[in-house]
């Protein structure tokens, strides 16, 4: 890291510098390692997710083309914030452009407002399976697939516009230097000669309202999920494998909202904890969910092993 961050020589007006982890710079090597094996891992795991739901026809379910989506979102996400992150730990290459940086900013609150709407079509999809089974591929047609879909992107873009209009028309005439890794809106508002507090309230309301009514639809339809399961033999199948569910989605939201609420409100939290644990919002759940949620799924590993068995085979 430099040895002066917030003095930068090399930065100007038309670029930001992100900071990295104040007060850790002396682990900076072992930062980007831990960051670089998660983003390695993040890639392999969905890409091989993506790989086999392309490849193999049978795997055409609901479920499966909501996990596919959940693939794709997770490696936009991680994509936008981990190689700029290991260039600033392992080559001080803490500039980024202007543009580049608004760019950044919105991916990578675009895709967590995505995550959350897929996590929560999969929680209906494992409610109409379990508590409607009858009825599953009727109510959960592909075309109705395609509107949940569009629904989350639309849904995304509605909350991000205008965000992104606001940060962006605040007047940057002071400092430029992002304590962050990345380009968060509230430290990027913080920045601003202007008032940030209309940016800041429409971020937290709007995350509120995003995050508080997903976690309320996923609550209630695991809560009926658990109540017709009791009634049935296989109750501890359904309790293990949505119990590793929720341990995940909590690992999501749990690091996501108390990020949110610390840096608006948390003057308290020293800047190197809020900074760790919004990176660690970003970058843990995108490593575990092709592990939970696909790879314990028994069509997607059949297919991943008659995929290694061929290759096997043929090589």
């Amino acid at each position: 890291m430099a040895s002066d961050p917030f003095n930068h020589p090399n930065s100007s007006s038309s670029s930001f510098i992100l900071v990295g982890v104040p007060s850790l710079e002396a682990f900076s090597t072992c930062l980007g390692i831990l960051f670089c094996s998660a983003y390695i891992i993040t890639l392999v795991g969905n890409g091989v997710v993506l790989l086999v739901i392309g490849l193999d026809s049978s795997l055409r379910d609901p479920i499966h083309c909501f996990l596919g989506m959940l693939a794709v979102v997770d490696v936009m996400m991680v994509t936008s914030i981990v190689p700029k992150m290991l260039s600033v730990f392992w080559q001080n290459s803490t500039e980024i452009g202007y543009m580049a940086c608004f760019v950044q900013m919105f991916l990578v609150h675009f895709t967590t407002s995505e995550e959350s709407g897929v996590l929560l079509a999969m929680a209906v999809d494992r409610y109409v399976a379990i508590c409607h089974p009858l009825r599953y591929q009727a109510i959960l047609n592909h075309q109705t697939i395609a509107q949940i879909g569009l629904a989350i992107v639309v849904r995304a873009l509605l909350f991000m516009v205008p965000l992104t209009g606001l940060v962006t028309n605040l007047p940057y005439c002071r400092s430029h230097v992002v304590p962050h890794l990345y380009c968060e809106h509230m430290a990027m508002a913080k920045l601003a000669c202007a008032d940030p507090r209309p940016s800041r309230l429409y971020s937290v309301v709007g995350s509120s309202l995003i995050v508080g009514m997903d976690m309320a639809f996923i609550a209630v339809s695991y809560g009926m999920i658990f109540k017709t399961a009791l009634q049935k033999k296989s109750c501890w199948k359904a309790f293990r494998t949505c119990g590793c569910h929720i341990s995940v989605m909590l690992l999501y939201y749990i690091p996501g909202i108390v990020s949110i609420y610390a840096q608006q409100f948390g003057s308290s939290i020293s800047v190197h904890v809020q900074v760790l644990l919004a990176d660690f919002y970003l970058t843990l759940p995108t490593m575990l969910n092709p592990i939970i949620y696909s790879m314990r799924t028994k069509q997607i590993r059949q297919a991943v092993l008659k995929m290694l068995f061929f290759r096997k085979v043929h090589a």
